[in-house]
């Protein structure tokens, strides 16, 4: 999964541009490692993961190195099929842990079809194309988008959707999961929340982001295979929420 750019690479034109060009730099490698780091770890991650490890030891100083650091080294000594299970359990069988970002602000409405509209316009103005088959909201291509297109326009949609990621970071960090890490370095570097934005994330949280069954097929999985919002369907007893899910019903 990769952006397609038709512009050159924004972050090697900034040394002649900003002052600042080494922290800028550093930024967007910063974001590109977690962009690669939320990805399903297919062959071509898991042959890199000393690469990877390095890259993490390499980024500047920051409130969210150590905790790439940390997870780069648990990630490289994780055995293939367990890394790829525990990714597969933690974003694609629970929805509370989702990466798609429209969805925490959105829910199953109409008016998450025009916010990934909104989105995909917003990578082309920029001169970007994103990835075929993945949908523009999902958390790695927006990270790259950022790394791509500098702190200002690039990491405006990771402050818009601010809320769905303390979310998504504290679902990570109530599972006990690793991933908790790259989301917890990610949330460091972006603007904290308000006490406003706080309650609102904790409301959030209890009733779950706003649902309607109409038009929405091609964003999100069947709204009767999943609990509203909240943990997989493995661990809810009562029915209907009893049915198994397999990945491609799961992913968008």
């Amino acid at each position: 999964m990769k952006l397609r750019t038709h512009l050159r690479d924004r972050a090697a034109a900034r040394p002649e541009e900003e002052p600042d060009a080494i922290s800028v730099q550093g930024r967007a490698a910063f974001l590109r490692l977690v962009s690669l780091l939320l990805q399903y770890p297919d062959p071509g991650l898991l042959a890199a993961r000393d690469e990877l490890c390095r890259a993490a030891d390499a980024l500047p100083a920051s409130p969210g190195r150590d905790k790439l650091v940390a997870f780069t080294a648990w990630y490289r000594e994780c055995e293939p099929m367990p890394l790829a299970r525990s990714y597969v359990e933690t974003f694609d069988l629970r929805r509370r842990s989702s990466l798609y970002l429209t969805y925490y602000l959105h829910g199953d409405t109409r008016r998450r079809g025009m916010a990934l509209l909104t989105l995909k316009q917003r990578y082309r103005v920029a001169g970007l194309t994103p990835p075929e088959g993945e949908l523009p909201d999902f958390l790695p291509v927006v990270c790259e988008f950022a790394a791509l297109a500098g702190p200002g326009t690039g990491e405006a949609p990771l402050r818009q959707h601010r809320k769905g990621l303390e979310l998504i970071r504290a679902a990570l960090r109530s599972a006990g999961s690793p991933y908790s890490l790259v989301l917890d370095a990610l949330c460091a570097g972006l603007p904290g929340l308000s006490a406003a934005e706080r309650a609102a994330v904790t409301d959030l949280a209890l009733s779950g982001p706003p649902a309607e069954d109409v038009g929405l097929a091609p964003y999100g999985p069947p709204l009767d295979r999943l609990a509203p919002y909240g943990p997989p369907l493995d661990e809810m007893n009562a029915p209907p929420y009893s049915s198994p899910l397999n990945e491609m019903e799961v992913r968008p």
